[in-house]
């Protein structure tokens, strides 16, 4: 039974994350006032883009990408469900607490707040800390190399883009933000 029920809790985890991401983008988000350029921004995008790719590609029993690096377990994709749908669901907690600041792409907004509550008290990025725990719990669960290659496309790419965050976070919010830094962590607290 869970050679199917678990790939289809999969589908319908991710496919519940884009949704809600998708309507949340239709609310009242502030007017930018700065945003990276197309070129910078498809620095970030087409790894992300490859990443779900891999993930979509037909099963095979034969090729790099599709050497195990986990032997076959019920448990451990249980387990890698758990901790995608934890990610996700972390992911969609602290773009709530963004409010109207939040953006797809690095931007700054009219009236841009610096957001200090919530998860965001620890971790400046928790809504990558969400998705690459989804990566990571999802890339388990197919115990797969084209799984980890996904997941290490899905982390450079969000470090990628955080670092044009935190320059341009630091430019508006000037020592506010450097205190803000000192006592919180990128993505990981007490890692990065």
């Amino acid at each position: 039974m869970s050679d199917r029920v678990l790939p289809l809790l999969f589908d319908l985890s991710w496919l519940a994350w884009v949704l809600y991401w998708l309507l949340a983008g239709r609310g009242r988000l502030k007017p930018v006032v700065r945003r990276e350029s197309g070129l910078e921004r498809l620095g970030h995008i087409a790894p992300l883009v490859i990443a779900v790719a891999l993930f979509w590609l037909p099963n095979r029993t034969s090729g790099l990408l599709f050497r195990r690096f986990v032997p076959p377990s019920s448990a451990l994709a249980w387990f890698g469900l758990a901790i995608t749908v934890a990610g996700l669901a972390f992911s969609v907690y602290a773009r709530r607490y963004l409010g109207g600041n939040w953006s797809g792409t690095v931007t700054l907004k009219e009236g841009h707040t610096l957001v200090r509550e919530g998860p965001y008290r620890l971790i400046r990025h928790p809504i990558y800390t969400g998705l690459i725990a989804a990566f990571a719990g999802s890339a388990l669960a197919l115990g797969q190399v084209r799984g980890l290659l996904s997941l290490l496309l899905v982390a450079g790419s969000l470090v990628f883009k955080l670092g044009r965050e935190e320059r341009w976070m630091g430019e508006r919010f000037g020592d506010e933000y450097r205190q803000y830094r000192k006592h919180s962590w990128a993505l990981l607290p007490w890692v990065f």
